[in-house]
């Protein structure tokens, strides 16, 4: 199912919520390039997206994409201030921090130190994961051509990646940049990935 996205959409936000509470799988717009998502804490959905990664189910390779920075809390535990200093000066935007995780997380996302956390500069995404109450479970979508390494047309992303999720938001062509990916969790912060978002 192919369903257009601009802005913010009640409709298509009812029907992802409910396809994601299903343990569906989407494909889903960001401020950078499109993702591959699924409910946060249904395991059987993120046993399908690790499957589609060749990745172990025990630890799916995922990043969770949040609405807010207490929600992201909701799962890492309490942030230190230089860390919540930093995620209140970047986010919303096109950055993944990779975070410590300082309790225990949910089942479905295995045992696991740190875990990135995305809030993308995104009305109609944010908006749908309040909606549907938990993060993302999200995982980058690859092209197959090497020079290419994101697909940006929605007809292409359809044509090579219709079959095997259950609902394609459709918000037109993305960009060809992932977000910057920054570790903190430990003392200094390091750019694992350049990418769109620049951090300093």
């Amino acid at each position: 199912m192919r369903l257009s996205f601009y802005g913010h959409n009640d409709k298509v936000i009812r029907k992802a919520v409910e396809i994601l509470s299903s343990g569906g799988l989407i494909i889903y717009p960001t401020d950078t390039v499109y993702a591959l998502g699924c409910a946060s804490l249904n395991t059987t959905a993120l046993a399908k997206l690790a499957k589609i990664k060749n990745a172990k189910k025990t630890k799916p390779p995922v990043s969770l994409v949040c609405s807010s920075i207490s929600q992201a809390a909701e799962y890492t535990g309490q942030m230190d201030n230089a860390t919540f200093r930093v995620l209140k000066s970047y986010l919303p935007g096109p950055f993944t921090f990779i975070l410590p995780v300082t309790q225990k997380l949910p089942k479905a996302l295995g045992k696991r130190n740190s875990i990135g956390v995305r809030i993308p500069n995104h009305e109609g995404i944010c908006g749908l994961i309040d909606a549907l109450g938990q993060p993302l479970a999200s995982a980058s979508l690859h092209h197959a051509d090497e020079v290419r390494d994101y697909t940006t047309d929605p007809d292409e992303i359809e044509q090579d990646w219709g079959s095997v999720v259950d609902l394609f938001i459709d918000s037109g062509f993305g960009g060809n940049k992932p977000s910057t990916v920054v570790d903190l969790s430990s003392n200094t912060p390091e750019i694992i990935r350049q990418g769109v978002g620049v951090f300093s």
